[in-house]
């Protein structure tokens, strides 16, 4: 069974928090750096937040290393060089996930093809609005993320590992257009073979309605005090 199949089984997290923007936002990468994966390898802090602007409106995740350091890691990476810019979340069931994680760019699908991470241990369990990496079966994980719609603690004895949560917005990730149901070929939804192949303009042409990612941006809480960031203008 093919990854892209398999990854439909995920998840994410949710609680609400005021945040601002970190001193230091992601940072937009060069080419180079997305087309070289084994040179984004950046340990991620103990805890970090991730604001999502997306077509919808935002959201923010909060990451915890401890729950699944590899994992988090992978993340930290992946949102800090831009991976996820102009993402679409190809696969929204309602009442079981919303799932991004393809490139808008095929070459740069193409370079993350096969970097895969091992497994983290399962510390928590996949409830509503926790995020965890899509798989293909063991130690497959590479850039495909799920956000739990509901408490799927069935899959914790799957092997998928939570590293975070969805602590603002999770209202918005629920209103992520859903239409097009599953993916194909279960269902009339987007080819993830394509989408990886294609990218975003098969999505665009075939796809119109489905909503997808503006910037994800590192972000800290609005109640640190002020002389431990400066906001960005």
């Amino acid at each position: 069974m093919s990854r892209n199949v398999l990854a439909g089984l995920m998840m994410a997290m949710a609680f609400s928090v005021g945040c601002r923007r970190s001193s230091e936002p992601a940072k937009s990468a060069g080419p180079g750096s997305l087309l070289h994966p084994a040179t984004l390898e950046e340990q991620a802090p103990a805890t970090y937040r991730v604001r999502f602007s997306t077509t919808k409106g935002d959201f923010v995740i909060a990451v915890t290393r401890a729950w699944a350091p590899l994992g988090a890691d992978r993340f930290y990476n992946l949102v800090k060089y831009g991976f996820y810019t102009d993402a679409s979340f190809f696969r929204v069931l309602p009442g079981f996930v919303v799932q991004f994680g393809i490139s808008a760019r095929p070459d740069v699908s193409a370079a993350w093809k096969d970097a895969t991470i091992p497994d983290d241990p399962v510390t928590q369990s996949n409830l509503r609005g926790t995020i965890t990496f899509a798989t293909a079966g063991p130690n497959t994980r590479t850039t495909q993320v799920f956000i739990n719609l509901a408490d799927n603690a069935k899959l914790d004895s799957m092997g998928f590992a939570p590293f975070g949560k969805v602590i603002e917005g999770m209202d918005v990730v629920e209103s992520l257009y859903s239409g097009y149901g599953e993916g194909s070929p279960q269902g009339n939804g987007p080819d993830q073979a394509r989408i990886t192949a294609e990218g975003k303009s098969y999505l665009d042409q075939n796809f119109p309605k489905l909503d997808s990612i503006k910037s994800a941006e590192f972000v800290i809480a609005a109640s640190q005090p002020k002389s431990d960031s400066k906001e960005t203008k």
